[in-house]
């Protein structure tokens, strides 16, 4: 699990990068799962979970930019 703090300290563009190999990832456990080869079902989860932590560290950097 990745913790907030060192979510902080990376860029956005390393953020959004970061959240594009979460979803594939997402998507690619939703498929073995699908497939009855999943063995960790934990993990889906927990890619769920980081990649909310990251839109709502990206929101809030959207926000404080506007004000």
């Amino acid at each position: 699990m990745v913790k907030v703090k060192d979510l902080r300290a990376k860029s956005d563009s390393e953020l959004a990068e970061m959240a594009s190999d979460l979803r594939k990832e997402s998507f690619n456990l939703r498929f073995s799962q699908a497939t009855g080869q999943l063995a960790n079902t934990a993990r889906r989860r927990q890619v769920r979970r980081e990649i909310a932590t990251i839109k709502t560290l990206q929101t809030e950097r959207l926000t404080k930019k506007g004000k």
